[in-house]
């Protein structure tokens, strides 16, 4: 297996940036949860030079984000699909559209999510706990994961030890 730049990292976020953190696959992936299956359609909305495309399209077939499948049984031209695993990522694109709504364009939303069933706008996107509670970064503890190796399981108790003293000190 190829070895990731952000290997070292016992990190979740660095993982998935190596897959899907640069800008032009985010707009790819925008333009797939918009209904754009093919090459041609791809490009036309977003202006990408087709080499970027190509290689942004490899990338996302090969990580399991997309599925290249044939436009029809026997055809040598293919479209692009979401997997589950690229649908997962619908959330996270409209948290950031909706951060991007809220802190960086003045005019309002370019778009609007809307409920097709009822045909209201969605709610913003939040962090909840299981009982529906909103909640912010400040009632979050981190602990460490299945995943966690030895650095990050000392990094989280030093992280958790200095949170306790500063809540003592309140």
């Amino acid at each position: 297996m190829k070895q990731r730049k952000l290997d070292g990292m016992n990190c979740s976020i660095s993982n998935a940036l190596e897959l899907i953190g640069e800008w032009w696959t985010f707009l790819i992936l925008r333009e797939a949860f918009f209904g754009s299956r093919r090459f041609e359609d791809f490009q036309q909305h977003l202006g990408i030079a087709r080499n970027i495309l190509t290689t942004r399209l490899k990338k996302l077939s090969d990580g399991g984000v997309l599925e290249r499948v044939p436009v029809k049984e026997g055809a040598k031209r293919h479209e692009y699909r979401l997997t589950p695993m690229g649908r997962d990522l619908y959330p996270i694109l409209i948290a950031l559209t909706q951060w991007g709504d809220r802190w960086l364009h003045e005019k309002g939303a370019p778009v609007r999510f809307v409920e097709h069933a009822t045909g209201e706008e969605i709610a913003d996107v939040a962090i909840m706990s299981k009982s529906g509670q909103v909640l912010d970064a400040r009632d979050l503890v981190l602990k460490p994961g299945p995943g966690a190796n030895e650095e990050t399981m000392e990094r989280l108790r030093l992280l958790n030890v200095a949170w306790e003293k500063h809540q003592q000190s309140k």
